[in-house]
């Protein structure tokens, strides 16, 4: 069975990223304990920008962040969205003030994928 996946890219202050590490960490146990297959958090280490399209563009990055690309291991879209559900109300993460995240969320995108190849 094809697996499903979340992904997110975010732009991170480069002083933030201990704390943003802090709060992902949290995240990670959480999406775990509810069912998630697998959790990941990478900082971008070699993207350019690119002249119409790449990562940095994508977030319109500054020069005191770095790029985070997430995703987050489901087996279904259907046993995603009962996870998320979980996971939007654990005490940990209900507590978390989206205004106060160490990031611009209006600068981070996402979406759900199913898997076309797994090699």
């Amino acid at each position: 069975m094809a697996q499903y996946i979340d992904g997110f890219v975010i732009p991170v202050p480069k002083k933030k990223l201990g704390e943003y590490r802090r709060i992902a960490k949290i995240a990670g146990k959480v999406w775990r304990k509810h069912g998630a297959l697998d959790y990941r958090e990478c900082v971008a280490d070699d993207v350019q920008w690119g002249k119409s399209t790449s990562f940095p563009r994508s977030v319109k990055l500054k020069s005191n962040e770095v790029v985070v690309f997430s995703y987050i291991v489901h087996k279904s879209r259907k046993q995603r969205d009962r996870v998320n559900a979980k996971a939007m109300k654990d005490p940990r993460l209900a507590g978390m003030d989206p205004k106060k995240m160490p990031f611009d969320m209006r600068r981070m995108f996402w979406g759900g994928f199913n898997t076309l190849v797994k090699a």
